[in-house]
């Protein structure tokens, strides 16, 4: 009998995790992207984009296809997504899982400004003009046409429409993994001051985070949302163990 299993995705973690546990004979997944990047990476499973519309649509799809596993594996960002899915979750009666990767930690050398969203970065910028690398979703850089004083460098995966109104700001498309050697070039090609991020976690954008160190740059951090509390795992192994015993048979599990 194979399992269904739905993952909500988005990052590299829920495309890897999806490709692993299709392989197996014993579930039939799909993989849900919210549709945010215009060209996503090609997906190894079969895919749905766009949203469901709010934690009732979700909980409704969930029993219409007769999912048995919910898996929440979208960005540490994802607050409302993942607020969602436990509620949908709970209403649907399917069990839920998440994929939590860990935050980046502060390290001797590291010059953070810790700060609760982008408008409290904007402000923590200060008032007189810096060179800003805006490492940031084009969803956040509204918030920096409060302080137009600054010369960004905006970086993202998709063009960001309408442009950042601002009148010192420079566009570069780009997708990662991105090496810290190649990020601590760019650091000094653009003169950078100060860089804005999320504290993301993992290793492909943590380039940018070991090359300020390196630099002395200071990096003003967005510190993570609270997210729901759901069975979670802060790897794909670890997750895979806990999907193999929630779908193994009460009888085999020893409960």
């Amino acid at each position: 009998m194979s399992h269904r299993i739905l993952i909500l995705g988005g990052t590299t973690e829920a495309r890897q995790l999806a490709g692993q546990l299709a392989a197996r004979p014993d579930v039939e997944v799909t993989l849900s992207l919210a549709g945010r990047t215009e060209k996503p990476i090609a997906q190894q499973v079969p895919t749905r984009v766009g949203g469901f519309g709010g934690a009732e649509g979700l909980a409704g799809y969930l029993r219409d296809t007769r999912i048995d596993l919910l898996i929440d594996a979208t960005h540490p960002y994802a607050a409302r997504i993942s607020d969602n899915a436990a509620k949908a979750a709970q209403r649907a009666g399917v069990p839920i899982l998440a994929l939590r990767r860990p935050g980046w930690e502060r390290e001797d050398g590291d010059r953070w400004t810790e700060v609760d969203d982008a408008s409290a970065a904007a402000v923590a910028l200060g008032l007189s003009a810096r060179r800003v690398f805006l490492a940031l979703g084009r969803q956040e850089v509204g918030a920096f046409e409060a302080a137009p004083q600054h010369h960004y460098l905006l970086r993202s995966v998709d063009p960001v429409e309408p442009p950042l109104g601002v009148p010192h700001v420079d566009y570069l498309l780009a997708r990662g993994p991105f090496r810290e050697a190649d990020e601590h070039r760019l650091l000094v090609e653009h003169q950078t001051d100060v860089i804005v991020s999320k504290n993301s976690g993992g290793d492909a954008t943590y380039g940018k985070i070991a090359a300020a160190r390196a630099l002395g740059i200071e990096v003003v951090m967005i510190r993570r949302p609270a997210l729901p509390g759901v069975p979670s795992a802060p790897s794909i192994p670890e997750l895979i163990a806990i999907v193999d015993h929630s779908l193994r048979p009460v009888a085999e599990r020893g409960v």
